[in-house]
């Protein structure tokens, strides 16, 4: 077998292996304990649903293997606020002193218009021009303006932060 890691939204509630047998309308199997705890689990990203009553894929999680395979979205690495990113959420920290700022990723386009005049035209003359993918970010400063900055770079602090969390 081949080794792999994964990066998932999902949404989950506690339950107990019994309570989701009896959910999804199953009977428990007889060397099954239904005392164990865990987790009714739904995927987001992936999987037609399997339960008319959710949208994604549903399944059920042993408790010790949902709390090393999952974090809440309030708590993230910097390695997943990337993978949140990527599948277009927004991101910022906890730990950031404007509290609205937050980041996304620009996908790039390989012909952006450039308008006459402007700076880019005006130091490239050209018409057109790849834009590659890039992360900006959404910053409010401390008298409440508020601008994009395109090309956000992280610091170390933000890289090792274990406060990034996802903007709905």
């Amino acid at each position: 077998m081949k080794t792999y890691i994964g990066t998932k939204l999902v949404s989950a509630s506690p339950m107990t292996r019994a309570e989701y047998n009896a959910y999804r309308g199953w009977e428990l199997p007889a060397n099954e304990n239904g005392a164990d705890e865990g987790f009714l689990v739904e995927y987001h990203d992936g999987g037609k649903g399997n339960d008319s009553r959710h949208a994604g894929y549903i399944s059920w999680s042993p408790a010790d293997v949902f709390a090393r395979a999952y974090r809440e979205t309030s708590g993230m690495t910097f390695g997943h606020a990337i993978e949140a990113l990527k599948q277009g959420r927004r991101v910022s920290r906890a730990g950031w002193n404007g509290k609205e700022m937050w980041l996304m990723l620009v996908p790039g386009t390989p012909a952006a218009q450039l308008k006459p005049g402007t700076p880019y035209a005006n130091a490239l003359g050209l018409e057109f021009c790849e834009i590659l993918p890039h992360i900006d970010m959404w910053t409010v400063n401390a008298s409440g303006r508020r601008a994009m900055l395109p090309g956000w770079v992280a610091s170390q602090s933000d890289m090792l932060a274990e406060d990034w969390r996802i903007v709905e």
